[in-house]
């Protein structure tokens, strides 16, 4: 019977065997009568769905589990049951409760992967959880309580709950992937044997599978047990340990013989099994679901050997032979026969030989049976009448020896194949060939095995062949619907057990179920007025029908409509209303199912209906307010959106239903701060580009709020209670802006030039036809806001100007579109225009590019470059082709760029021929590209302006490669460059080793070499801190070389070449501009003076993994490194492979600093301090030898250059 409004999840049987305890969909847990078949006390606390609940071993104690992690325990005293705690016990839904076998202690599992045990005493956590990376969904105690089983969606785990100890863990389901490995799936139901030697598991929907599993190894007992079809969601065994019963999701519970694993019965519910169980005496099983009811059926109690014995012989029938369990008592049919053999015995008969049919039949031995008819048919005196209904019995018979119970072998292989074709066959056939017969029998017969293959396939889950069954016998009644046929065919009755007297009544209900269940209600209800004319209106209904079948189709209506099947819903939902209107709820959800159709009107109808009905019904205010909402009227839809929160306050539901609404002023003000949070990270001043006019902050939200979208926003914000995210996607999306990427023209319009006009009443000339242009371009692409440097910021104020550029690479970032204007590009262009044009060498184009998402260039007359009529030329692969050609600007940058410091030597490389109108925009209009964000101090001087970002770049990244360069010097720091362009080149790169080469040079130092010597080497520059600037002045880690000799090579050209000998170092010549003083061993510098090569410190010659994060300054290099022991071998062109030998990475440091390198010369100062000199010329070193320099110890210090 159903039990409760929402979904059945679990049950557990108390000690006294007469009461159960039901876990509820519907928030509640129910105390349950099991002999009664009734509820006795409902207890409510819970919020949530109800998906666990348990009984102490005593009965005095439940506790149950639901949705939102929280536990509560009742204490029982008679019928009685009190809360007496509620615990938040887990982030997520409580799965599986269970408590020990002496009660002290109770276990919880939930989908947050989390097994918990707590005292029953004081209701807090023992010890800490044990913890899983799945969801656990059954936790079940051994019976001595040594362990405790868990199946989680990834298998099944076994622990020592004293300890919490993880004793196994093994995959109990699976599915074969395509490259034929089993992947574990998940486990829903487990339960051990009542020795505990035993553990049973069911699997999934891919391997709906019982097994079965030695309790000492973990090993499976023998193969799967198979028969269900879909997940396996519970398990229960009986105290005798004799009887295994399964409920799965294929709407069926399966007993199983647990000494020869064959299935012994098959129960069918009405939808998916979520549980199932063995009353206190094992008398019944219990078992339910989603379709809301309880099941019971008795045990059946069946012989020892003849189910075994059938299964052995037939296995290829064996899912039909035990398709369904009827209990019967074959010693009654042995009875029968003896009687009949007696009978004939005596005095041969008619009556005589049909018993001696019906027993034989009754035993399935339907060839004995024939013969026995047969022989009946020598006792007709040839009357014609007694003739024909001899045939229909005998037809008869065939049918109803399919329909029996199987028990014997021969019968088994017999009716494998179906008869009752046949035998409908043999009934046609006698009316067609006996016309002046009783036809009417045949009729009656026919249409009586018709019901019973209907049920048969109702039974059996074919709802449409059951249906078109019922239909052919309401056809074939309709002659004798009215007549009584019970008693003029009680031979039939009396011999078959037939219900002639209720059979037309039957057939209508059963088809009425088997249009319902096949998703045709509208065919039922049709069916069931045939049936009773006159009942056209809900009172005439019969009773019985009204609600079993408005049940269905509510139950049903309800299923179709949480699956998002609005039609078949609103069909169910027709039925049940024609069968009762008044019930406000089936209004409200047939609403629902409507505004999922976006049948605004009709929708509004039943939800008002609905609130006609029962004014407090909350679903049907909801439904009227979001059927308004969906018609477009705002207004109205908050206006009952507010009724609805006045006639809610009054109920017992408000502070639940409350949750999720919020007041209009609520709603306002939740709309403001989104509104504010987006505009904030947004220009100060956008474009409408429908109306022409430039909009301040102050003036976009009254924009908004004057809007057709902002009362739409208002009327959805106000059912969403504090979910903002609806409202933050309704705002995001107003205020979607598209920016201009363009170059400056002569004369371009300024803030002051639009400032409150409409743009489109503008002469359209020069750069008032390209704002114009702009903003129509923009607004036919569906977008109401843009922005274009020129205008939308006011140069003249400093500090806005300011704050726009370090936000600029933002403000594209999150723009939904960049429009990229060629001005200098014609209609028709062909490929290779956008690398010509002058868009492509200026410096704020590259950051703007970059940073937007979504781009589309566009020639000088507005239309798309190249004809690309795509949503984004960055998808384009011919124009990102020839844009990286162009830049030297790699395809993965080009389409999704990171802002940071990663490579940031290659970035300053693409921007290096780029040129700026403002001499300091070169460097101002990089700081997007780093994520940066400086002053902006327009007349400081480019030296400075690039300098300033340099040192940014160095003091956050450590990285030392923007100091290789060539070119002049920079006013800043010597080590910095005067012009970006001396980026143009690329750094020197040393060539590359083989790891052959590598590991030879290792094999031929290992021996010679102190490695005490090289180990110190390589821990004193793992210690080096990072490069950085104070007050202008480079503080740079070096290994430092003394020159020992400059001499001047007198030549023809204007430039100055020395030969240079430095300490370690081979043998150079330096062509520069500059001056170098000339000295010897001969003829020394005067003290304080000097000449030295510097090789910068690069940390990534140590081989270390991790660089350092973009976003964190640098103050020491050591603090990102690692001992020796954790760092990675990695050469220049050689694999990379991880060593843990701390000698072997320090000998493979010295490989690197044996490589050549880019070094600097430097001077140095009276003061002590160096500026670089001769920074026109790559300077490349190579050590002579690098075992000896390591011998010798290298000069390795801190620099403080100028």
């Amino acid at each position: 019977m159903q039990v409760a409004s929402g979904s059945i999840f679990a049950c557990t049987v108390l000690p006294d065997g007469r009461r159960a305890v039901i876990a509820s969909g519907d928030h509640t847990v129910r105390l349950y009568d099991v002999k009664e078949d009734a509820t006795i006390t409902t207890m409510k606390g819970h919020r949530a769905e109800v998906r666990a609940v348990a009984a102490s071993p005593g009965g005095q104690g439940i506790v149950s589990g639901d949705d939102d992690g929280n536990l509560i325990s009742w204490k029982l005293e008679g019928d009685a049951c009190q809360l007496t705690h509620v615990i938040g016990a887990h982030s997520k839904q409580i799965l599986s409760l269970d408590f020990s076998p002496d009660g002290a202690v109770l276990a919880t599992s939930s989908m947050d992967g989390a097994l918990k045990l707590w005292s029953t005493k004081t209701w807090q956590p023992q010890g800490n959880p044990m913890t899983c990376d799945h969801s656990i969904i059954c936790i079940r105690y051994s019976p001595d309580g040594t362990l405790l089983a868990a199946a989680t969606s990834k298998g099944i785990q076994v622990w020592r709950p004293s300890s919490s100890q993880w004793i196994a863990n093994f995959m109990a389901s699976h599915v074969i992937t395509k490259e034929l490995v089993a992947q574990p799936t998940s486990n829903a139901s487990l339960e051990w044997m009542p020795d505990g030697r035993r553990l049973f598991t069911g699997g999934s929907q891919f391997d709906p599978t019982l097994r079965e599993w030695d309790a000492l190894t973990w090993k499976q007992v023998d193969g799967p047990w198979e028969g269900h079809t879909s997940q396996i969601n519970g398990i229960a065994i009986n105290s005798a340990a004799t009887t295994v019963a399964s409920a799965s999701h294929d709407h069926h519970v399966h007993l199983w013989r647990h000494a020869d694993r064959q299935t012994i019965a098959i129960f069918k519910l009405w939808d998916v099994a979520c549980f199932v169980t063995f009353s206190g005496a094992d008398e019944y099983i219990l078992s339910g679901g989603k379709d809301r009811r309880v099941w019971k059926w008795t045990v059946p109690r069946w012989q020892d050997t003849t189910l075994l014995e059938q299964s052995a012989n037939t296995q290829a029938s064996k899912v039909d032979t035990l398709r369904v369990a009827r209990p019967e008592n074959t010693s009654d049919w042995d009875h029968a026969l003896y009687d009949a053999l007696k009978s004939v015995e005596t005095q041969p008969s008619l009556s005589g030989y049909i018993s001696m049919g019906i027993a034989l039949c009754g035993q399935q031995r339907l060839q004995d049976a024939m013969k026995a008819i047969d022989l009946a048919f020598m006792f007709t005196e040839q009357d014609p009448k007694v003739t024909h209904r001899l045939l229909l019995i005998k037809a008869s018979l065939v049918f109803v020896a399919s329909s029996l119970p199987p028990y014997r072998t021969q019968a088994i292989l017999y009716f494998n194949a179906d008869q009752r074709p046949h035998a409908m066959l043999r009934i046609q056939e006698l009316a067609a060939a006996c016309p002046n017969a009783d036809t009417l029998a045949c009729d009656v017969v026919e249409a009586y095995l018709r019901v019973q293959m209907g049920i048969s396939a109702l039974d059996g889950g074919r709802h449409t062949e059951a249906a078109e069954s019922f239909a052919a016998a309401v056809n074939t009644g309709r002659v004798w619907s009215k007549l009584d046929i019970h008693s003029e065919y009680k031979d039939f009755v009396m011999l078959f057990g037939w219900d002639l007297k209720f059979l037309w009544r039957t057939t209508h209900q059963k088809q009425c179920d088997a249009l319902l269940l096949a998703g045709r209600p509208e065919e039922a209800l049709k069916s069931y007025q045939q049936c009773h004319p006159g009942c056209n209106s809900y009172p005439h209904f019969h009773p019985a029908f009204k609600r079993d079948c408005g049940t269905l189709c509510i139950d049903d209506g309800d299923a179709a409509l949480s699956a998002g099947y609005h039609d078949l819903a609103i069909d169910l939902y027709s039925v049940a209303i024609e069968l009762d209107p008044t019930n406000d709820a089936v209004f409200a959800n047939r609403g629902l199912a409507k505004l999922g159709e976006a049948l605004w009107e009709e929708a509004l109808l039943d939800a008002q209906k609905a609130i006609d009905l029962n004014p407090s019904n909350y679903h049907g205010h909801k439904s009227k307010h979001s059927a308004l909402h969906g018609a477009q009227r705002y207004d109205e839809a908050i206006q009952a959106f507010e009724a609805m929160l006045f006639s809610i306050d009054s109920t017992t539901e408000a502070p639940r239903q409350r949750n999720h609404c919020l007041s209009l002023s609520q709603a306002e003000g939740a709309i403001q701060e989104v509104i504010h949070a987006q505009l904030n990270d947004s220009p100060p001043r956008l474009l409408n580009t429908c109306t022409g006019r430039l909009c301040d902050r102050e003036g976009l939200i009254e924009d908004f709020k004057a809007s057709p979208q902002y009362k739409e926003l208002l009327s959805l914000a106000v059912g969403h209670g504090d979910n903002h995210r609806p409202i933050k996607e309704a705002v995001a999306k107003y205020f979607h802006r598209v920016m201009l990427s363009h170059r400056w023209e002569e004369k371009e319009l300024l803030l002051s030039d639009v400032w409150e006009k409409a743009i489109f009443k503008l002469n359209s000339v020069g750069a008032i036809l390209k704002l114009q242009s702009f903003c129509k371009t923009a607004g036919d692409a569906g977008y109401r806001w843009g922005w274009v440097d020129t205008c939308c910021i006011d140069q003249k104020n400093s500090s806005e100007v300011q704050t726009s550029i370090n936000s600029m690479f933002s403000w594209y970032s999150t723009s939904a579109l960049t429009i990229v204007y060629l001005s200098d590009v014609p209609p028709l262009s062909e490929s290779g225009a956008l690398a010509k044009s002058a868009w492509n060498q200026r410096g704020w184009t590259v950051p703007e590019f970059l940073a937007s998402k979504v781009v589309l260039f566009h020639q000088n007359n507005w239309s798309l470059y190249l004809d690309k009529n795509s949503s984004n030329h960055k998808e384009c692969d011919v124009i990102m082709q020839e844009l990286g050609d162009a830049t030297g600007i790699d395809g993965q940058a080009l389409v999704a760029f990171h802002p940071g410091m990663r490579g940031a030597r290659q970035k300053l490389q693409w921007v290096s021929t780029r040129i700026t109108t403002v001499p300091e925009d070169g460097a101002y209009s990089l700081f997007g590209i780093f994520g940066i964000h400086l002053p902006i101090i327009y007349g400081e001087n480019k030296q400075n302006a690039l300098g300033r970002l340099l040192q940014e770049i160095v003091a956050r990244s450590g990285d030392i490669t923007t100091l290789h360069w060539v070119g002049k010097s920079s006013e800043f720091n010597s080590c910095l460059p005067a012009d970006i362009t001396s980026y143009k080149a690329p750094p020197y790169m040393p060539p590359s080793l083989s790891e052959d080469e590598v590991q030879t040079s290792i094999s031929s130092w290992l021996n010679a070499l102190p490695i005490d010597s090289v180990s110190r080497l390589y821990t004193e520059l793992d210690m080096l801190r990072a490069p950085h600037f104070a007050n202008c002045k480079l503080h740079l880690p070096c290994i430092v070389f003394p020159l020992t000799e400059v001499k001047k090579k007198y030549t023809q050209d204007s430039q100055n070449t020395y030969d240079v000998k430095a300490a370690k170092l081979n043998d150079l010549v330096i062509t520069t501009e500059n001056k170098l003083s000339r000295f010897s061993p001969m003829k020394p510098l005067k003290t304080g003076q000097g000449l030295i090569l510097a090789r910068p410190w690069n940390r990534s010659l140590l081989g270390l993994s991790g660089a350092p994060d973009d976003a964190q300054s640098l103050g020491s290099w050591s603090d990102h490194g690692s001992s020796l022991q954790d760092s990675i071998h990695n050469f220049s062109g050689a694999p990379e492979v991880v060593d843990k030998d701390p000698c072997l990475q320090a000998l493979q440091l010295i490989v690197r600093l044996g490589q050549p390198f880019s070094a600097i010369l430097l001077e140095r100062q009276p003061n002590g301090e160096y500026k670089r000199t001769a920074s026109d010329q790559n300077i490349v070193a190579k050590l002579i030898d690098p075992a000896s320099s390591i011998q010798t110890k290298m000069d390795i210090r801190y620099l403080d250059i100028l």
